[in-house]
C-alpha cells in the first residue's frame, strides 16, 4: 500500500463536503485547530452551498472534490461532515492525478465510500473525525489526526472488555468503516476486499434487526469468512422494535462470526463516539491482544 506524504507546517488542507450541507460558521473550530497545528485551511465551494439536505448538487460536490484532488497545493482533504451523499458522486470522480500523487483523505461515516473505493487503488486513507464537532471530541481523538498527518509514530491502546479474542499478536491490513455504508457498496466497484485482512466496523442510529440483516449479507457474500480479525467500534444509539430483537449490536456481530475462530475486539475507541481515534486504512498493522489490554500498532 502507498502512504500519502506526511504534512509539514505551512501546508494547506482542503475542506469540502461530499454529503450533507454545512456552514462556514460550523467549521471555525476545525479551521482554528489546523492553524494551531501550523497548517492552512482552504474551503471548497461546497461549504455554505445547499440543495435540500446536500452541500450543493451532485455536480457541484463532485467538481469541488475533484478540484481538491487535482490541486498539487492541497496536501490533504478533510471532509467537513457525513450524513449521506458521497456514493452519489463517487462515479463522477477521476482519480488519475491522485494515484500519481496521493494525499490524505480524512473522514469517516459516509466517507467510508471514499475509503473503500480508494483502498482498491492500493492507497492508504485516514478514518477519523470530520471537521464538524471536532471541538466536542477528546483531545486524544484530535491529536490522533495530527499524529498521522505529520507522520509520527502512532498506536492505540485500550482496556480489554471482551473474552472472545485469544492472547497473541497478529498482523494484517486494516480496512473497513461504517457498516451501513460497507453493506451498501457490496457488488459495486467500490466494494471492499476482505480476505486476510483486519476488518473494522462501526455504526450509528440503526435498528438492531437491520444490523443483523447487514451482517448476514456480508457473511453470505463471503466478506467475513477469511478475516484475520474483526474490530467493532462504536455501535451508537442503536434502536429496537416493540418486540425486542434480544441481543445488543455487539452480541449480534459476535454470534454471527463465532464459527470462524478469529479474534473479535469490541468497544474499540473509534466511530460515532466522543473518543473517535484515527485509523489508517490500508496500513499493515500489528494487533497485540493481552490479558487486560489491546494495542493496535500502525
Amino acid at each position: 500500500m502507498i502512504t500519502p506524504k506526511r504534512l509539514q507546517k505551512g501546508d494547506t488542507v482542503g475542506i469540502v463536503s461530499t454529503a450533507r450541507k454545512i456552514s462556514k460558521e460550523e467549521l471555525k473550530p476545525a479551521i482554528q485547530l489546523l492553524e494551531r497545528w501550523g497548517l492552512k485551511a482552504v474551503l471548497g465551494k461546497t461549504i455554505g452551498a445547499e440543495e435540500n439536505q446536500f452541500a450543493g448538487s451532485d455536480t457541484l460536490r463532485a467538481a469541488d472534490f475533484q478540484e481538491m484532488l487535482d490541486n498539487p497545493k492541497i496536501k490533504a482533504i478533510w471532509c467537513a461532515r457525513g450524513g449521506y451523499g458521497t456514493v452519489r458522486i463517487i462515479d463522477k470522480l477521476d482519480f488519475s492525478a491522485f494515484k500519481k500523487s496521493p494525499k490524505w483523505i480524512v473522514g469517516y461515516s459516509d466517507v467510508t465510500v471514499l475509503h473503500s473505493h480508494i483502498h482498491n487503488f492500493g492507497i492508504e486513507t485516514l478514518h477519523a473525525q470530520m471537521c464538524l464537532e471536532i471541538e466536542n471530541k477528546t483531545e486524544e481523538a484530535r491529536e490522533s489526526i495530527r499524529t498521522v498527518l505529520f507522520g509520527e509514530a502512532y498506536s492505540i491502546e485500550m482496556k480489554r472488555t471482551d473474552s472472545v479474542a485469544p492472547l497473541g499478536i497478529l498482523k494484517g491490513e486494516l480496512i473497513g468503516g461504517n457498516l451501513s455504508v460497507l453493506y451498501s457498496l457490496c457488488g459495486s466497484t467500490s466494494e471492499m476486499k476482505t480476505d486476510g485482512k483486519i476488518l473494522f466496523i462501526e455504526d450509528l442510529d440503526e435498528m438492531l434487526y437491520h444490523v443483523d440483516r447487514m451482517m448476514m449479507n456480508l457473511k453470505r457474500n463471503g466478506y467475513l469468512k477469511n478475516l484475520k480479525a474483526l474490530i467493532i467500534g462504536g455501535m451508537t444509539e442503536m434502536k429496537d422494535n416493540k418486540v425486542y430483537f434480544g441481543k445488543t449490536a455487539e452480541e449480534i456481530i459476535v454470534d454471527l462470526v463465532k464459527e470462524y475462530n478469529y479474534p473479535v475486539i469490541a468497544n474499540f475507541p473509534a466511530g460515532h463516539i466522543k473518543d473517535n481515534r484515527a485509523l489508517i486504512f490500508g496500513r499493515k498493522v500489528e494487533l497485540e491482544i493481552e490479558t487486560n489490554k489491546v494495542v493496535l500498532k500502525f
